[in-house]
């Protein structure tokens, strides 16, 4: 009996070890291949893994348990058939610190950490959130922020600067928040979006999560983090106005265990533009590590270093404008008033890192750190804001009044944010409750300055900033087109008659010279939250106690402290209609003080130019419902808002003190948006949004302005881009094609309401060719396929922002 049983069970395993187990590993969503995918023989010691194209062979017959990092566990029990394995997305991220990359291939992100800081489900947060996946950023190839941020609903670009307005707001800081830390960089140049995972807009006065933030909603750029598989992916492209472009993406585990895993972004590009004399250089390098050595520690660390030099682009200037027959087309959209050697050089250098560790089951600690160097060097021809005057006061309006600006200024950034978090539950209540601190440290070093020539020549040679008709006398004068005009330190530009020459900087008077005095801004912040799951209600409730601190003259003589404090509080109720449909209603506060370390508000007397105002305060008020449709492959989220804001700090568009700052009293914008991505079809995929904003004045010192539009603001916007895939049945089966369509309606500019600027509807498309079983992609996308004329913003007369005609962008992209 013994040695029937060791025959048996030889018979047994040469039988199993015969049946050979074919079948192929791909994502459930996109149907692409899964690499690397681990396929497991229950109760054997057979397993494989899968190929570069997703097939496996394993030999032995039972339940093949299959698993992927970044996806849900499958188990099936095998079978005589070719086995077709697709395997569902799970975001499985420890605590509240991104440390591992999005698997996911698609134009949908279902979670988010900012928001909330701790991991959560987008439907599952009282407050809307519009994100753009790097999947969508790269089949519109959106080189740039602003082309990528266009896409979600409210967010209107107001001119070429890294500028938006949000529901109805404009931006009022500079800078922008990765991974949640806030950052100063990037005002006037675009940045890359080459290292970019995902961008969120969180809209409303986010302020209890990040700080001193506008009220509209923040910008979240979330980095690429390592993957725990092998993906390499490197592209290069050409395109209209002599662009030039190579990028490349490389991430994977640096040892067998996969507990060190590696990525590595960078990205050059040099390209001109439309606009005359305008054109950009750009590299950006960024590597980060991630480690990983259990399940209850988790650490990463990135770099990221970017260098830019191009011009500053100021916008088409117009003439012969007079209130209400302003001609766009007076002058052709290309003119800028920009002198040859004019240049905007930015350079930065960050530095993060995170670490996450849980002490037990329920409780853990999360720290992130950034540290980041910031320097900018500027030499501009620019517009006064204002037309020539001749001799009698009276504006010339083929003439741009100019003035020379340089500037140079060094900055240094820490952001340090440390929490706690408890999970526990009481009766039928589970709490997530967390207790923080906070620490924002931006200083402007010592060194920098501002130089600026304008103004008009009097006969003894020295400079007057304005010119007084009552001593007219006093001025030297030229005649241009028969008219006798006082003489300007910075030659007029003639807008008939435009010329472009390398100017020399040394003919001028600098009559302005300002040094920009070295200062710190310190935000301290303690805070509580609590997120509270009852059934099928989820309420969230936090506290935030914030000491803001500004220094003009940090370590110099006569130093200015300004103190301010705020207490901040959150609370919003999501309840589960059912699995598919929540609905939300959220209420928050903003505070944002008005601090000297803005770059665009040097100090132009004995005050700090913005610290000698009152913060700006905020609230926004929302209801909402988050949808998942057609079996999760499609979410829908819509939202009803109102915000309030008052102490706005605006530039007083005064031409005889272009530095003076003024405020408004207060706004409000209300308003409906919707946001929808997913996939329509397994081959279709698609991202919409529609936004429909009254933003209103509500108060101001000038009467006439109550009631009254607010500027940069259509009431109607909407975004679609859509990508369908031929099936491999058709005679097209290696091609795609994506088409765009963006429509905004018209708006007032921000300096002047003597002119609207046209709504428009702009269409783009795209062909993308992928031969099959192959890792090539030959993209080509045509923006503004039917090259209209149309605009983004205006500021006034003298500075309009034209969109490009239209272009053309080929990518060829291979994936290894």
């Amino acid at each position: 009996m013994k040695y029937f049983f060791t025959i048996l069970s030889v018979l047994t395993s040469i039988y199993l070890q015969a049946q050979t187990i074919k079948g192929k590993v791909s994502d459930a969503t996109t149907g692409e291949k899964i690499i690397g995918a681990s396929i497991q023989l229950l109760n054997t010691k057979q397993g494989a893994v899968s190929n570069a194209e997703g097939n496996f062979e394993i030999s032995g017959k039972g339940i093949l348990k299959i698993s992927s990092v970044g996806y849900k566990t499958y188990q099936i029990k095998t079978s005589g058939a070719f086995l077709n394995i697709a395997l569902t997305p799970e975001e499985k991220e420890l605590q509240t610190v991104e440390v591992l990359g999005r698997v996911a291939k698609d134009y949908n992100s279902e979670y988010s950490f900012s928001a909330t800081r701790i991991a959560a489900l987008n439907k599952d947060i009282p407050q809307s959130i519009s994100t753009v996946t790097k999947e969508l950023i790269a089949d519109r190839q959106a080189f740039y922020l602003a082309d990528a941020v266009k896409i979600a609903s409210g967010v209107i670009p107001s001119s070429y600067y890294n500028q938006y307005s949000i529901r109805g707001i404009s931006q009022n800081e500079e800078g922008q928040i990765i991974n949640g830390m806030r950052t100063r960089q990037y005002y006037f140049l675009q940045p890359l979006t080459t290292n970019i995972e995902r961008v969120e807009v969180i809209k409303g006065p986010a302020s209890a999560t990040f700080s001193s933030v506008d009220p509209g909603g923040s910008i979240n750029l979330v980095t690429k983090k390592p993957l725990a598989i092998d993906r390499k992916e490197v592209s290069m492209s050409v395109g209209s106005f002599s662009t030039f472009r190579g990028t490349l993406d490389f991430t994977g585990p640096l040892n067998d265990t996969k507990t060190l895993l590696y990525r590595v972004n960078a990205a050059y590009q040099e390209a001109r533009s439309f606009r005359d004399l305008v054109g950009n250089k750009s590299v950006l390098v960024s590597p980060s590590f991630s480690y990983i050595p259990n399940n209850k520690t988790a650490i990463n660390a990135e770099l990221i270093f970017s260098n830019m030099t191009g011009n500053l682009d100021r916008g088409q200037p117009i003439f012969g404008a007079t209130a209400g027959k302003t001609d766009l087309n007076s002058t052709p959209t290309s003119l800028n008033l920009g002198a040859s050697n004019d240049f905007f050089k930015s350079k930065e250098v960050i530095i993060m890192g995170n670490i996450a560790h849980k002490f037990s089951q329920n409780i853990g600690f999360t720290t992130s750190y950034m540290k980041q160097s910031w320097t900018e060097n500027l030499q501009e021809h620019r517009t006064t804001n204002a037309f020539a005057v001749d001799i009698t006061n009276q504006p010339v309006t083929s003439l741009a009044a100019m003035q020379f600006v340089q500037r140079q200024q060094y900055w240094n950034i820490d952001n340090l944010n440390s929490y706690f978090n408890f999970d526990f539950k009481t009766g039928k209540a589970s709490h997530k409750l967390l207790i923080g601190y906070d620490l924002n440290s931006w200083q402007k070093l010592k060194g920098g300055g501002q130089n600026a020539a304008r103004g008009y020549l009097l006969k003894d040679g020295s400079v007057a900033s304005s010119f007084v008709l009552a001593n007219a006398a006093n001025y030297q004068t030229i005649t241009v087109g028969g008219k006798v005009l006082p003489k300007p330190n910075v030659n007029h530009f003639d807008l008939s008659n435009p010329t472009y020459t390398i100017r020399n900087v040394e003919d001028y008077t600098l009559n302005v010279r300002t040094a920009l005095p070295s200062a710190l801004t310190t935000t301290n912040a303690i805070y509580i939250q609590e997120q509270l799951q009852w059934n099928k209600f989820t309420l969230l409730l936090s506290l935030r106690n914030e000491w803001f601190k500004d220094i003009t003259n940090y370590k110099a003589n006569n130093p200015l402290t300004v103190e301010k404090t705020a207490l901040l509080p959150r609370v919003g109720l999501t309840y589960s209609i059912n699995k598919a449909i929540n609905v939300y209603g959220t209420y928050l506060e903003g505070f944002q003080p008005q601090s000297n370390t803005v770059t665009l508000m040097p100090q132009t007397g004995s005050l700090p130019a913005g610290s000698q105002f009152d913060p700006l305060r905020s609230d926004l008020k929302e209801l909402g419902i988050k949808t998942d449709l057609f079996n999760n492959r499609v979410r829908l989220n819509v939202a009803f808002y109102e915000i309030n804001q008052k102490n706005i700090l605006m530039n007083a568009n005064d031409p005889s003190n272009p530095d003076l700052l003024v405020t408004r009293g207060a706004e409000r914008s209300r308003g409906i948006e919707w946001d929808i991505a997913g996939y329509i079809l397994p081959n279709w995929q698609i991202n919409a949004s529609y936004s429909y904003i009254d933003a209103v004045i509500v108060k101001d010192n000038d009467e006439s302005l109550i009631g009254a539009r607010k500027q940069n603001t259509p009431k109607n916007s909407f975004n679609i881009w859509t990508r369908y895939n031929f099936q491999n049945t058709s005679a097209l089966k290696d091609l795609g094609v994506g088409l765009g369509v963006q429509h905004q309606g018209s708006r007032i500019p921000w300096f002047t309401r003597a002119f609207e600027v046209p709504a428009f509807t702009a269409f783009d498309a795209a062909l993308y060719y992928t031969p099959n079983n192959s890792n090539v992609q030959v993209a080509l996308n045509a923006g503004n396929i039917f090259d209209t004329t149309y605009w983004l913003g205006a500021q006034n007369y003298l500075r309009l922002f034209p969109a490009a005609p239209r272009n053309m962008t080929m990518t060829l992209t291979y994936k290894f």
